[in-house]
């Protein structure tokens, strides 16, 4: 079986501010359609990704900002996370988890800067929508086998 994930709904409060974030991120408008009945699917693509979001009007009965975990992979977090920030997003310093394992919901045993052991798989920045939904960098410098 061959199965990709290339789309994930989050839910927001308002269509036209998120578009105008993520656009503003530098994330690929690919689609922002409507129909007769009022509903409304806005798809962008980060840079590099195969997988997109969509938002909208009428997609999701979830709370605008309730989506945790979304993570965005990168090999030099430090430069990712400064061109998020020069384009507008408010964006954590570094951390690394405190267990070292992957990392807890929530800012719960953050340790703040990279991790000190690992240049893959262990460093972290995080940053919300306007509406709260959370994003997390993760850097990947040297995939794990079979990935």
């Amino acid at each position: 079986m061959d199965l990709k994930l290339e789309v994930v709904v989050i839910p927001v409060s308002d269509v036209d501010r998120s578009k105008a974030f993520y656009e503003g991120l530098g994330f690929r408008l690919d689609a922002d359609f409507r129909s007769e009945r009022g509903l409304r699917v806005v798809q962008v693509t980060p840079p590099g990704s195969e997988a997109s979001i969509i938002f909208g009007d009428h997609l999701t009965t979830a709370e605008p900002g309730s989506t945790r975990g979304l993570h965005l992979i990168t090999h030099d977090i430090a430069a990712a996370r400064e061109e998020l920030v020069a384009r507008g997003a408010e964006v954590s310093g570094l951390w690394h988890d405190a267990d070292g394992i992957f990392h807890w919901a929530g800012s719960e045993n953050r340790v703040a800067g990279a991790h000190p052991d690992a240049d893959s798989y262990g460093t972290y920045a995080s940053f919300a929508d306007p509406d709260g939904n959370e994003w997390i960098l993760q850097q990947v410098v040297t995939r794990a086998p079979g990935r």
